[in-house]
């Protein structure tokens, strides 16, 4: 349990700095509440983006987006509203999915990422 706390801190971050880099501003990182927990938020000019961060040695079983099924998407939305309700904004909210592959875990030098914009509505 604790290595997957480890890793998923570590897939959280290398995000949260690929993001960041696109001028996106951090928010929040790993918002709780009963519905569920969404990864990051962060805001650019115009949109209040909800991340779902999907970190995975390959996609030979399956793309990391995949994994961010109906129920999962349910939750997510449960979980900004709850958010929103506690935050208001007039940044329009959006869900984006940042896949990573990283083939040695922890260890490898050079993860791949990919921001999925706009990710399910």
């Amino acid at each position: 349990m604790a290595t997957s706390k480890i890793v998923g801190a570590w897939g959280e971050a290398l995000a949260a700095e690929f993001l960041q880099k696109k001028r996106y501003k951090l928010v929040a990182c790993g918002y709780q509440c009963r519905f569920g927990e969404i990864d990051l938020i962060v805001k650019n000019r115009k949109f209040l983006v909800f991340v779902e961060v999907k970190l995975r040695k390959s996609d030979k079983f399956a793309s990391g987006r995949e994994f961010v099924d109906h129920n999962k998407q349910d939750r997510l939305r449960a979980t900004a509203a709850m958010y929103l309700s506690m935050h208001p904004t007039k940044l329009q909210p959006r869900f984006d999915v940042i896949e990573i592959y990283a083939p040695m875990g922890i260890q490898t030098q050079d993860p791949k990422l990919t921001h999925l914009e706009d990710a399910f509505q």
